[in-house]
């Protein structure tokens, strides 16, 4: 009720005064300080979205959001980059994972980041009452874990998106195919890149020991210079918008990535096959994606693929400015997650009763 109803904060007290005044106590033990664990309540919560978004053709679109914090105690509150202030900035850091079906979403993971100057300060986690079985995760790891044990719990989806801050990572693309699943993600510019049918081969001796290291028959270049060299614009429409055809300039070309074993001389070989895409954006700017859908796979299926990560991104917006997302002034971590999961469940109430209302309508 307090997350749901109007208020302009959303944290324990001032929840409390609306609609429990003579319970303050109590609502805070049951967010901030007491131990029901999350993990049951979120595979319910699961199950829910999966009923009303899951399948084959749904996506789970991966995203980090940043709550800024003042001080130093607050779980996880480190100078990182913080997405809601687009600079570096004192934040905690969530690991997001949205379920989305067409246009739409529904948040189902939240999992505080937390840096090495947390995990190497055992103390420190101590009294933010980290649990002694979390050690440090890369955010893609995280973004992993979170899958299996969605996946586990019978959440289904078809494909992954991300930004570029897990799409860089090869480790992350890679543990996306070992699980069998769909990718679009963004890339840095700077990505080395070889052509589809690159030639590796291992060079054999005439004398001596045989060679071990193989040879890529020709080198890589970044994902920028590959698209000035084999690449070319066309316009492509993905779908129809509310104003209209959603149309772009993509140049999309098939690629090695070079994200496959370290050679002798520092060179990472080519990879699984892939998409490379380039948007041209209205101001000259450019974006690269990579995207893993089989060579058979039309332009119009690529690019709609990239451009349906951009929920994500309302659905945090909606969660801090509609439900106080941000506005938990605890400094544990079962608090932190306690308020997180809470204000997912009322975002899927939310969503429910709105879905429910327009089949009404229609």
């Amino acid at each position: 009720m307090g997350l749901l109803l109007p208020g302009d904060r959303k944290s324990m007290q001032p929840i409390s005064s609306r609609v429990a005044p003579e319970d303050v106590e109590q609502i805070h033990n049951f967010v901030g300080t007491s131990n029901w664990k999350t993990e049951p309540v979120e595979e319910v919560l699961w199950q829910k979205a999966d009923a009303l978004l899951g399948g084959d053709t749904s996506l789970l679109i991966v995203d980090d959001t940043g709550l800024p914090k003042k001080g130093t105690e607050s779980v996880g509150v480190a100078h990182q980059y913080c997405g809601a202030l687009e600079k570096q900035a004192n934040c905690q850091c969530l690991v997001s994972l949205t379920l989305a079906r067409n246009d739409v979403f529904m948040p189902v993971g939240l999992r505080l980041f937390l840096p090495q100057a947390w995990t190497n300060d055992r103390p420190r986690c101590e009294r933010a009452k980290v649990p002694e079985t979390i050690n440090y995760r890369p955010k893609w790891q995280i973004a992993l874990d979170e899958i299996d044990r969605m996946q586990a719990a019978g959440l289904r989806f078809g494909g992954v998106l991300a930004d570029a801050g897990y799409g860089m990572c090869g480790q992350f693309r890679r543990g996306l195919s070992e699980r069998e699943l769909s990718w679009a993600v963004g890339i840095l510019s700077t990505q080395n890149m070889y052509v589809e049918d690159v030639k590796v081969t291992t060079p054999r001796k005439r004398v001596g020991r045989p060679r071990i290291h193989p040879r890529v028959g020709a080198p890589p270049n970044s994902a920028q210079e590959f698209i000035e060299k084999h690449g070319a614009f066309r316009r492509v429409a993905w779908r129809k918008g509310t104003k209209g055809q959603l149309t772009g300039d993509f140049a999309i070309v098939r690629v090695r990535p070079a994200d496959g074993v370290e050679a002798s001389n520092g060179v990472h070989l080519p990879g699984d096959p892939a998409w490379l895409v380039c948007e041209r954006l209205s101001n000259g700017d450019r974006k690269h994606y990579l995207v893993n859908l089989p060579a058979t796979a039309s332009r119009k299926k690529v690019v709609a693929a990239i451009k349906a990560r951009w929920t994500c991104e309302q659905g945090h917006q909606q969660m801090k400015e509609e439900l106080g997302l941000d506005h938990f002034e605890g400094r544990s971590w079962r608090g932190l997650h306690h308020h997180a999961l809470l204000t997912m469940i009322a975002f899927a109430f939310l969503q429910t009763l709105r879905l429910t209302e327009n089949e009404a309508a229609a």
